[in-house]
């Protein structure tokens, strides 16, 4: 326990007083480097903080640790992100991954053909130029969340490329393990063996873990959690997964996050998972592995140079192959150099990943101590200096500035009146309904309505935006969910009143810190003219002061960044519109006060608009100063 705190109190010292506010780094950095301040290279010299057996102790804490994050990784994973990439991802995705292999794969085997290295770097830099060639999506989502750019364009970008690129990698494994076979008979039957127990073990998985998982779901109500039973019968799973993959050749690792796939991501049982596991693994059990990847490197191992400059060149080939593997691409697609820049940079972060390769590779004896420690401080600059380099030259929100504001006083009354209205919950849509009763939708004038529900991202690893699909028969069957319901009841309205509102529903799933960079961009996307947010009072049962100050935090972002007007509906109790406007013929009543200034002339602009109903009676009160003169 005492290391442990040690270990917890250093990171946390370096990251929140020093690396953080001064040079901008995330917390992996502080972290790695807490374990080498900590290790033979500085402290472990002369304090012997971490004799042999409590180090074995904290090796097995942090595998373990990593062996949960690879399942988590598993569950929040979608799968379907492959099949529904677009051009743009697959070109980036095989361009980051297939030109910094040739690259550097290239400048290796001519500095093997030129310098005499030794045997032990021979040997290390085929595996050392695969994982610099490898791009993992957990690290890229990680990096993107800590940056707060997960649902932006580049960010999304990002994530599907990854995905492209690490399944790249997978099949540039498969082709090396047949080949392996083809070349090696003596080991022939051992090999075949192990796939078919591999076989037999994704059989299993598919087959029985799957449906069970789906008969989870199905009998968990969908505001209801998950039966604790189920949750310990998950992480049961999990220990023997670990157990079994081990046992069959396949590593605990490999076989976890094979199960973790088989999870169904999001709510409820993948969220519940992610939620159960991941505040003990993110803040005990991976700082732990970090630093204890740390402690294993000594500065004073790296004597030869020459190995040294090999190495870094190398590492350079293939930072500059990821670099013009995102730059090549994008630049054909138009993408603003700027953006495909910072892709890049993106694209040659590194973490956890590739932190498991070395010590992977550091245990099978494949790379030497100075290897390891070399590579591991080459892994902690290129992500030192990346993170604030992008940080400075990718913002999301600039590209909404570059575009005139969209006003209502700008629409004509023959013009189509485009409204962008979001939805964190069901209660919010009837008081949206409503007014939208109230705005006039004309046959020359209609409204065209762009809803998207707002959700939490919860057990899911990267953020989506995605356009409604209208569930096929056999989905109408299933009960249905809370955003069918709500898209539903606006769909109703366009049924109702053919003609006079046209409507598209979205869903973003996204980090509350980040949902505004869904609602501005949708509404750059479809050049809408007034954006409607609800308001969120601390009522009702299921309203916290937390989700209360959230929910207002995101129309704040919302105001500092849209591209045209923004308006905040607040559906007081006593006030309720939809007791006020419920048909066609009744009448209602409307107030305005105005005070002056560009937002109560966008403001005067509305009540206009609805002041043509017939069924209205505006009102407008003019509030000036006492030494206001006309």
């Amino acid at each position: 326990m005492l290391q442990f705190s040690i270990i917890t109190c250093l990171t946390r010292l370096l990251h929140h007083f020093l690396l953080k506010p001064l040079l901008q780094q995330p917390l992996i950095v502080a972290q790695i480097l807490g374990g080498i301040l900590l290790g033979p290279s500085l402290l472990g010299q002369d304090l012997v903080l971490f004799p042999r057996k409590s180090r074995l102790i904290l090796d097995t804490l942090s595998v373990f640790g990593f062996v949960l994050f690879v399942f988590l990784i598993g569950v929040k994973t979608d799968v379907s992100i492959v099949a529904r990439s677009d051009r743009r991802s697959l070109a980036v995705g095989i361009c980051t991954f297939f030109l910094p292999l040739a690259l550097s794969g290239s400048l290796s085997y001519l500095l093997r053909s030129v310098l005499s290295l030794d045997d032990d770097t021979s040997r290390a830099i085929p595996h050392i130029v695969q994982m610099l060639s490898m791009t993992a999506f957990p690290v890229v989502t990680c990096f993107l969340e800590e940056l707060g750019i997960l649902n932006s364009d580049i960010g999304r970008l990002a994530s599907n490329s990854s995905v492209i690129c690490d399944v790249c990698v997978c099949s540039t494994k498969i082709v090396q393990f047949v080949f392996t076979i083809a070349t090696t008979a003596d080991s022939f039957a051992v090999v075949l063996g192990s796939s078919a127990t591999a076989g037999t073990y994704v059989l299993v998985v598919v087959f029985l873990v799957r449906p069970a998982a789906l008969w989870v779901i199905r009998n968990t109500p969908e505001t209801g959690p998950v039966r604790e039973s189920h949750l310990l019968l998950s992480i049961v799973a999990i220990l023997v997964a670990g157990l079994f993959g081990e046992a069959i050749g396949i590593y605990g690792t490999v076989a976890c996050l094979v199960l973790g796939l088989a999870v169904p991501d999001g709510p409820p049982l993948g969220a519940s998972l992610v939620e159960t596991l991941e505040s003990f693994v993110a803040i005990i059990l991976l700082p732990l592995f970090f630093s204890v990847s740390g402690l294993k490197v000594d500065v004073f191992r790296i004597r030869n140079l020459k190995n040294v400059g090999a190495l870094q060149l190398i590492i350079m080939a293939s930072f500059l192959g990821k670099l013009l593997g995102s730059l090549l691409p994008l630049m054909a697609y138009r993408i603003p150099f700027q953006d495909a820049f910072s892709l890049g940079l993106i694209m040659n972060t590194k973490g956890i990943v590739e932190l498991a390769f070395l010590n992977h590779s550091l245990n099978q004896n494949v790379v030497t101590d100075e290897i390891y420690s070399l590579m591991i401080i080459s892994m902690v600059a290129i992500t030192g200096v990346i993170t604030p380099v992008v940080k400075l030259i990718y913002d999301p929100s600039r590209r909404y500035v570059a575009y005139k504001r969209r006003t209502i006083l700008h629409c004509k009354d023959e013009d189509e009146f485009r409204i962008l209205v979001t939805v964190h919950r069901q209660q919010d849509v009837h008081p949206m309904i409503s007014l939208l009763q109230a705005s006039h939708p004309t046959q020359h004038s209609p409204i065209n309505l762009v809803v998207l529900h707002l959700v939490k991202l919860m057990g899911r690893s990267s953020s989506l935006l995605v356009a409604h699909r209208t569930p096929d028969e056999d989905e109408e069957k299933l009960p249905r969910t809370q955003t069918e319901r709500i898209f539903n009841a606006f769909k109703k309205l366009e049924q109702g009143q053919p003609g006079l509102f046209r409507v598209d529903c979205y869903k973003g799933i996204s980090p509350y810190t980040m949902m505004h960079n869904d609602v501005c961009s949708l509404a750059l996307e479809k050049r809408i003219i007034l954006i409607i947010l609800p308001f969120s009072r601390k009522s009702g049962c299921d309203a916290t002061s937390e989700s209360n100050h959230t929910f207002r935090r995101i129309n704040r972002s919302v105001l500092e960044q849209a591209p045209c007007s923004v308006g905040i509906l607040i559906d007081h109790p006593y006030l309720r519109a939809s007791h006020l406007m419920k048909t066609k013929t009744s009448e209602f009543q409307l107030a305005m006060l105005f005070f002056g200034g560009p937002d109560d002339r966008e403001a005067l602009g509305y009540a206009r608009r609805i002041a043509k109903n017939n069924s209205a009676r505006l009102k407008i009160i003019r509030i000036t100063s006492s030494g206001h003169e006309e």
